[in-house]
């Protein structure tokens, strides 16, 4: 009978090839970005609507919030896709989505309910979020530090 620990090798030999190259990391990398590029290019491209959205969570000066935010989530998202500074750029975008989170889905103040339900998922998604990129930056410094490039 095979040992769990001799399964796990077993399926370390097979997957590894296939999930432990570049390709795998930019695919994965580019996943967890995805909503840090595609709600910026929205905004870009229904300025009026970005507009609306800091209006909504009572971020004012509305355009230079809107104008803020599409050039951070786009510039954050080429860092950690090129790989330069990915660790701080992951860190950076951890820190915006847990403050975004707690101005957007205040779940805690709406009555029981669908609404309630929907924002509290939408709430832990998140912090799902910020934990991934965590993650990241952790992975990034580690292997800078295993390689001897702590001060790239």
């Amino acid at each position: 009978m095979l040992s769990l620990s001799s399964l796990e090798n077993h399926l370390i030999a097979r997957f590894r090839p296939g999930l432990a190259g570049r390709r795998i990391l930019f695919i994965g990398l580019l996943a967890l970005c995805s909503a840090y590029i595609q709600g910026p290019l929205t905004k870009i491209f229904d300025f009026p609507g970005a507009l609306a959205e800091m209006n909504h969570f009572s971020l004012h000066p509305a355009p230079l919030f809107a104008v803020g935010v599409i050039v951070f989530e786009l510039s954050m998202s080429a860092l950690i896709l090129a790989g330069i500074y990915r660790w701080a750029a992951a860190s950076a975008l951890a820190a915006f989505t847990l403050a975004a989170t707690f101005i957007a889905l205040r779940f805690w103040v709406l009555p029981p309910g669908m609404e309630r339900s929907m924002a509290m998922n939408g709430f832990f998604e998140h912090i799902g979020l910020v934990g991934a990129f965590v993650l990241v930056a952790w992975y990034d410094l580690r292997e800078r530090g295993s390689a001897g490039r702590i001060g790239q």
